[in-house]
Formats: structure tokens, sequence, C-alpha cells
């Protein structure tokens, strides 16, 4: 295994100050919108063969959260896109430090997943790239949108709470019987099966658990309006839209509904619900066990998005308010080295592709991985990983750059050495799936090369990484 080191991307500097900081005073919030809808024709992602848009169903938001203690100021994105390129958020990090004044390791940038959304991921096996029309108008929204957010800024109150929805998440990973697995794309065999049937007679048990929880970190006016609700759910996406349809699936329904339970009349600026992806790598909507009939496109999607807004509204009346809570970041570069093709896995791949193609319309999965394996060949040895740790009052927001399996999410949650902790995924950058080394071992679309990316032992290098930043962040007593 290849050693790896951390490298400090100068965010200490001011940030660290705040951790041992005495009580924050004049604590304020701002939230804002920004519209990032793509124009249609723009392929859609998130299946194996985009296809273009022909339709908006609801339109996709940079969703935006700025805090500022006295001393600094946070900044909290959430866009509705499945993932973003590393350079996307430099990018637009970089232009709200010009525009906004706060400084790049200060500024959270996630995505939530929606499968229905036109690309700003690039080459996704290239850790710097020039940035595309679409990815430089995303950054300059993203920008807008917490400038906006930041003049939006007035006095208010925090509060963290839970909320539970074990009903909506599913382990997608499942032990079949004996001798029922189908091959892999690569021919070989797996000990767990990705999206199985739906109620096959076939199925076993899944291979890890779900997270139920919704996080969310409440503001509100002293006068009790609210300002903004950031949550986390670890509910990969539910999906279920029209064809060709641009949608921000059930993570905007969800905002949206949320909103409108929140909403005091006439309120200006409107309230700002945000929700982003937990650790949703293995989990979906899909009950396995006792599958649902086939319904309507958004059904499922509203049913889940209203359900979610509603437990969480319900939630929100618990919640205990301070007028003070002390800000913090740390931002680091972890290099981590990517995972790559044996002599062996490149020699089938450069057969398989030398073969006929596969006739028009259908999804030729060993085709894609063998363009994968070679693609992947082609790339550095190492990529750097971007780890951001935000210490909002006594609350800890932990962020990755991938699809991550939700057992690494809970252990994050336990572990962490400043509680309550949560851990968001597709953070400043999508660098694929991250299994842990257990998951590895069973095999399924997860761990699949091409889909991960990384070196087998990656997760713990990453996890280990931010328990120790947390650490720095916890106030001296």
């Amino acid at each position: 295994m290849k050693t790896y080191f951390l490298i400090l991307l100068s965010c200490v500097t001011g940030t660290a100050l705040s951790a041992d900081a005495g009580p924050a005073s004049g604590f304020r919030a701002g939230a804002a919108t920004s519209n990032i809808t793509p124009p249609l024709g723009g392929a859609v992602i998130g299946g194996f063969v985009p296809f273009p848009s022909t339709h908006v169903h609801d339109q996709l938001h940079a969703r935006c959260l700025v805090l500022d203690d006295g001393q600094i100021q946070l900044a909290l994105v959430v866009v509705d896109l499945l993932g973003i390129h590393r350079s996307v958020s430099v990018e637009a990090r970089k232009l709200i430090e010009q525009t906004s004044g706060i400084p790049p390791e200060r500024v959270l940038i996630c995505a939530t997943h929606t499968h229905s959304a036109s690309s700003a991921l690039g080459d996704r096996n290239q850790p710097e790239q020039p940035l595309d029309e679409y990815q430089t108008f995303v950054a300059r929204r993203i920008a807008d949108g917490v400038k906006c957010a930041q003049n939006n800024l007035r006095p208010a109150q925090i509060g963290f709470g839970t909320a539970q929805a074990p009903e909506h998440v599913f382990n997608r990973r499942w032990f079949l019987k004996p001798g029922t697995m189908p091959p892999n794309p690569f021919g070989g065999i797996d000990q767990v099966k990705m999206n199985p049937g739906a109620g096959s007679a076939d199925l076993v048990e899944p291979a890890g658990p779900t997270d139920p929880t919704i996080s969310f970190l409440s503001l509100r006016e002293p006068g009790g309006r609210t300002i903004a609700v950031f949550s986390s759910y670890s509910l990969h996406y539910v999906g279920g839209v029209g064809s060709g349809h641009i949608s921000a699936d059930y993570y905007g329904m969800y905002c949206r509904h949320l909103e409108q339970l929140l909403r005091v009349e006439n309120q200006d600026p409107p309230p700002v619900a945000m929700m982003c992806n937990g650790t949703s790598g293995d989990i979906n909507n899909i009950n396995f066990r006792t599958p649902r009939p086939r319904q309507e496109p958004y059904a499922q999607m509203r049913t889940v998005a209203e359900d979610v807004a509603n437990k969480v509204h319900a939630a929100l009346a618990h919640v205990e308010y301070r007028d003070q809570a002390t800000l913090a970041a740390s931002c680091r570069d972890l290099e981590v080295a990517r995972r790559q093709p044996t002599a062996e896995q490149l020699d089938w791949a450069k057969k398989k592709l030398a073969e006929p193609p596969a006739p028009a319309g259908k999804t030729d999965l060993p085709a894609i991985y063998a363009d994968r394996t070679l693609r992947l060949a082609e790339t550095p040895p190492t990529v750097p990983v971007a780890l951001q740790v935000l210490r909002i009052g006594d609350v800890c927001l932990g962020t990755m750059p991938c699809e991550v399996l939700c057992e690494i999410g809970l252990d994050f949650k336990q572990r962490c050495p400043l509680q309550p902790a949560f851990l968001v995924s597709l953070a400043h950058g999508y660098v694929g799936y991250l299994p842990t080394p257990r998951q590895h071992a069973l095999g399924g679309y997860e761990t699949w090369l091409g889909t991960n990316r990384l070196e087998i032992g990656a997760s713990d290098k990453m996890l280990d990484a931010l328990l120790q930043m947390a650490a720095e962040l916890k106030p001296k007593p």
C-alpha cells in the first residue's frame, strides 16, 4: 500500500485561532438561493448512457447560507447537481473570496446527487481542468448566491436537531442465494449485488447498514422567524422523473415543502431550506423485500420529500436555540493513491473494446468498464482529495468528495471528538465511490474498477484525517 501525506491549504490561519477564542458575540446568519438551471439539450447524467434534456420540471439551485460569529464568516452551499468537478469548487471559492471576502477554506460546496441534471463534472479522472461554459456559469452563480446570503445577514439564533425517517432508506447491496449471483462486467462473480430484483426469492440479506437520521442546523431571527434550515439525510436520490426532464429530485421538493411550512406571511427575505447528501453510496429508496407498485412520475419523490420535511418541521419545535456560536474551519488535501489496472485487466479491456459494438440502444457494461479501465491507466498515480471540517458551535460537520458508503458516515458520527457530528458527501469534487476495505472484499458495483477510483484503504485514511482535523478544532478546556 502506498503512503500518503497531508497538505495544509493555509486554512488554519485565522480559523484555528477561532477554535480557542472566547464566546462569540453578535452572531448573524443570512441565506439565499441562486438559479443554476442549464439550457435544454445538455446531457442528463446519472445513468451509464447520458441523454439530452428536453424539459425543465423544476429549477436547479445553489442554496447558500452564510454564518458570522463576530470574528469569522463561514459559507455553506448545496447545489442541485449529481456532482461538481474539483475545479468548479476552486473557481467558485476564488470568486467568493473576491466578491464576499470569505476565504476558500471557510466555504463548503457540496452537491445533492440528483440524477436529473446536466453535468458539471467534466473529466472525472483529471484533478484539474479548464471549466466549460456550464461549469463557469455554475461557479459564478454559486458566488452570486453567497454574496446575496451575505447581504441578508442579520442577528440570529442557532440550534441543532435530528429527526428519524427509517422507512425511506434501504441498503441496496445484497447477498444472494448460492449460485444466483450474475457475473460482473469483468466476468467475475461478486459476493454481493447492487440493486437486485426487488421481491426476488434469491435475496438473503443486505451487506451493510442504513442511517435513518436527518441531522439539521436551524437558524432563526431572535423574534422566531426562520432564516434557514441546513439538513442532511443519507438517501442517494429517489428518481422516477419524466423522460428527458431536469429536476432537483426529492432534495428540491423537500426544500420547497419545508419552506412552505416555515414561511411567515410576507416574510422578506424568505426562509431557505437546504438538503445535502449524507453518506448514501449504498443506500436508496427501494424496499427490496416488499417492493412498491409502479407509480406516476414524481409521485414517490413527493411522498418522500414531504414526509421528511414534515418530520423536520415537527422536530424544529423541540430545538433549543443559542444566541452565540463560535465558528471554525479546517481544509486539507489528502494525497491518495489511485487504483491501477493490472496487466491482466488491461489486456482484457483492449480485447473487449476490439470486439464489435453492441446493437444500438443496448447498454454494454463490459465495454463501458473496459473503456474506464484504459482511462484509469492514463491517470496520475495519486489524486488530491479535498477534506473539510467545520465547527459550528458544538456541531461538527465533515466532508468528503465521494459517494461515501453509509457505514463510513456512521463511524464518523460515533468517533468524532466533537459532538454532535455528521458527514456530508460530494463536497469540493467527485472522485467516485468510497467503499470500506470490508465492502471492497465483497465486490459489487460500488467497488468495481472505474466506479471506485481510489486505493482500497482510502476510506480509512480519509476518515482518520477528518477525525484528526476535528480534534484540532476542539476548543481547549
